[in-house]
């Protein structure tokens, strides 16, 4: 039997299939239209998102039936272009920097990222060019070498850059057979319970996540997107930045709702986020694998010692294979892996309508940690969640247009243990049509102007996409808009 991507992205998240048809779709015209099926992508992200959300609310709030729940495309697709809806008083921020971009090269093309000042310099240091080398500098430093060679070098100097491949070219790569053995979901339990309990919930509107403490270790869309969806539905996020690697500004006032944001240098201020630790419900962390190993971060040592906490680990390529040390981005995943390839052609490459790699797995990121905090509430044990921007590339690619189920190919087995089914509680009835998504009737997505608002904050007049997570009883836009990159007292509120 083949499976909707809601089914069966909602399998993987280990959920019970008597809740998909409480899913009704608004299905919209024109939303993020692309040769590959990313509103499908998209609207099944949402979904589970939405789904798992509702689910641990009826169990906080002791409700007989999880609410309904509503995906409407022309919300997911307005939110997964959010960072160009945002507006600064009346100001577009700018997405990509001057030297992020596609260059030429003598055998392709190569993409490179240089949005950070520290990846810029590197990139330059790499290809021997000045600090304040132009466009024009850079183009010609690479008109004449192979855009392989370009990859590594750069790769070598702590840079971004990737070479233009197309999807026959990834599939024989080493990293793309290490992501086909894996789940789209990594998902394990921890032996020992050890949880605080929440406590029930009461009153309107329904937060799932309320007074659950999310220690958010993350930059760029994916990770932001995740744990702004939790602070949507009523989490105290607190966002923990080194103070040597400041945010763009832009970035933190699109991803920054609801939550709050604290410096700290892990060396010096150890005692203080070992406080924060102690007491957190969910750490979530989207560096570099292996970055945060010499503070002794790793997912498994956190699971390790501190029972009951939900970890939730995400990465561009996996922590594994031959570049899972490797930084990345969703534009250079798009790269690798023949999906610019696919939108355009080798001689034109093209993009995704949106940044979709970052924004699906960020929402399927929050539907884990979700998930796991419905499971923790039965029996106190906390899970490791696992995710990667390069394995949302092979469902995109591989596995949504032949409705295929997510789950990892026949290969080694994953470093975490993927549970496919936990049983609903016992006050969930269960539905009594078949697990399939119920779908209203649509029209055409034209324009966002029905999912944009705006709103005052410390930064100034923000203009900004709603959030797409619906369902009954639940919040319609974060309880406040971002303040100042750093500023907030580190402690829990």
């Amino acid at each position: 039997m083949t499976h909707s991507p809601m089914a069966a992205a909602w399998q993987e998240l280990g959920g019970d299939p008597a809740l998909l048809p409480g899913v009704s779709t608004v299905v919209r015209a024109g939303a993020l239209e692309a040769r590959l099926p990313v509103r499908e992508l998209a609207r099944a992200c949402v979904g589970v998102c939405a789904l798992a959300a509702a689910e641990l609310g009826a169990r906080r709030a002791g409700l007989a039936q999880v609410p309904r729940v509503t995906v409407d495309d022309g919300a997911v697709a307005t939110a997964f272009v959010s960072e160009r809806h945002l507006t600064i008083d009346g100001r577009a921020p700018v997405s990509f920097a001057p030297l992020s971009r596609f260059w030429r090269t003598a055998d392709g093309w190569v993409r490179t990222h240089a949005n950070y000042p520290h990846h810029r310099a590197r990139l330059l240091d790499a290809l021997g060019a000045a600090q304040d080398a132009t466009v024009e500098d850079v183009a010609g430093a690479l008109a004449g070498r192979s855009a392989r060679e370009v990859e590594e070098t750069v790769y070598a100097a702590g840079g971004l850059a990737v070479a233009l491949r197309t999807a026959k070219e990834w599939a024989a790569h080493g990293q793309a057979v290490a992501v086909a053995r894996r789940p789209l979901i990594e998902r394990g339990r921890s032996g020992t319970a050890g949880a605080r309990a929440l406590a029930p919930l009461g009153g309107g509107p329904l937060l799932p996540a309320a007074g659950v403490r999310v220690l958010d270790l993350t930059r760029v869309i994916a990770g932001p997107v995740a744990t702004r969806t939790l602070a949507l539905l009523g989490a105290d996020v607190l966002r923990v930045d080194a103070p040597g690697l400041p945010e763009d500004p832009d970035a933190h006032a699109d991803t920054g709702f609801g939550k709050r944001s604290t410096v700290l240098d892990l060396a010096a201020d150890r005692h203080t986020f070992d406080g924060l630790l102690a007491a957190a419900d969910v750490v979530v962390t989207g560096y570099r694998p292996g970055a945060l190993d010499r503070f002794g971060l790793s997912p498994e040592a956190l699971a390790e010692r501190h029972p009951g906490l939900i970890v939730a680990q995400l990465s561009a390529w996996g922590a594994y294979g031959p570049w899972g040390g490797r930084r990345g981005f969703d534009s250079l995943v798009q790269v690798a892996t023949g999906i610019a390839v696919t939108e355009g052609s080798p001689e034109r490459p093209g993009a995704l309508p949106a940044q979709a790699l970052d924004h699906g797995t960020g929402y399927l990121l929050a539907a884990a940690v979700l998930r796991a905090l419905t499971e923790r509430a039965q029996d106190g044990r906390g899970s490791l969640v696992r995710l990667a921007l390069a394995r949302t590339a092979a469902w995109l690619t591989d596995g949504i247009e032949r409705g295929e189920a997510p789950g990892a190919a026949t290969g080694p087995a994953a470093e975490v243990p993927s549970e496919r089914h936990v049983a609903g509680p016992p006050y969930i009835r269960p539905a009594v049509e078949p697990p399939s998504e119920r779908r209203a009737a649509g029209v055409s997505y034209d324009r966002p102007d029905a999912w944009l608002s705006e709103r005052d904050s410390q930064i100034g007049r923000l203009g900004h996409a709603l959030p797409p997570v619906s369902f009954t009883g639940g919040p319609t836009d974060w309880s406040h808009p971002p303040g100042l990159w750093g500023t907030d007292t580190a402690r829990w509120a």
